[in-house]
């Protein structure tokens, strides 16, 4: 066990060149194959090895999500689970070469040979992925398949192709079904689309688990405004009549903003609310200043739309 963070042996690369297509996504370990089945199928892709052991309850919680995973990474890196107790002399070794196995679970990521990096403890599955991606980055810059068809699909959204996106969110949905960033895009595709009704219903199948993610309110906030922009802009005429009789109008001036934002019009739509906040901050108890927190929920954090108004908002506020 001397080659065990070391090269391969004589021979290894022609027999790893005719196992490597066949080597199982998971399998279980043992001192005598570590070599091969970690070490030296390393040198090809990275291999996760789940250090375990029956008496281990939290070993027990950890495998299936961590299972999950690496099969949904569709041969992108591979797991070899180890029994500690069943291969004592292994874990020995390990442990003077600094693994600290004297806390389990332990699952460490190899590349080439060499330990890239480790978690201990039972992992939620969000974790786990953040962990294999880390792992297949550092490996060479790869992802998960359904972070790649995620990526797709929002350049697909940002360029005006909404349906392609929908099939796109639809396929990452598919591979992880309590995926609220695809749950999300699929609502916000829909409505690009101008399909109400299909949003609606995108929006009732969220699982329950993902019904109150961040990702998940903000698209359903911009499913209601859509609505209510919808009936706002059968209005406009009236809106605009009712203010150029009344500029103090506001409920006039926030029914002008909904609509406004329903046409895309994102600034135009703040500013019509900042109007109201600036006049009276108070007016129906902040009801411009909710509102424009419904667009900024509805548009996203980090749009340009909202960091400008949340400046402007906060200047306002705490002027």
């Amino acid at each position: 066990m001397d080659h065990i963070i070391g090269q391969p042996r004589p021979g290894a690369q022609d027999e790893l060149v005719g196992t490597q297509a066949s080597a199982p996504l998971v399998s279980d370990g043992s001192q005598a194959t570590f070599m091969q089945d970690v070490i030296e199928a390393s040198r090809s892709v990275p291999v996760l090895v789940d250090f375990w052991a029956d008496w281990c309850g939290p070993c027990k919680q950890l495998a299936p999500a961590l299972e999950k995973v690496v099969t949904a990474a569709k041969g992108r890196l591979r797991l070899v689970k180890i029994d500690i107790e069943a291969n004592r002399a292994l874990t020995a070794q390990l442990a003077q070469v600094g693994l600290p196995l004297q806390s389990i679970p332990l699952v460490a990521a190899f590349w080439k040979g060499q330990i890239l990096d480790l978690f201990q403890g039972a992992l939620p599955e969000s974790e786990i992925k953040k962990f294999v991606e880390g792992v297949l980055k550092a490996a060479g810059g790869g992802t998960l398949p359904a972070t790649e068809l995620l990526e797709q699909a929002n350049v697909a959204l940002e360029t005006s192709q909404p349906e392609h996106a929908a099939e796109l969110y639809s396929a990452v949905i598919g591979e992880e079904p309590e995926n609220p960033k695809a749950w999300a895009g699929l609502i916000r595709a829909m409505l690009a689309l101008d399909d109400e009704e299909a949003a609606s219903a995108a929006l009732a199948d969220v699982p329950e688990k993902i019904a109150d993610a961040p990702e998940v309110a903000g698209a359903r906030a911009a499913l209601e405004l859509k609505k209510e922009g919808r009936k706002a802009a059968q209005e406009m005429e009236q809106v605009h009549a009712r203010l150029a009789a009344n500029p103090n109008d506001f409920d006039a001036r926030c029914e002008l903003a909904t609509g406004l934002n329903a046409a895309g019009k994102r600034e135009e739509a703040a500013d019509e609310l900042l109007a109201v906040i600036k006049a009276d901050r108070n007016w129906k108890e902040g009801a411009a200043r909710l509102q424009l927190l419904r667009f900024f929920e509805a548009w996203g954090h980090d749009d340009p739309a909202t960091l400008a108004a949340r400046r402007k908002l906060s200047s306002l506020l705490f002027s």
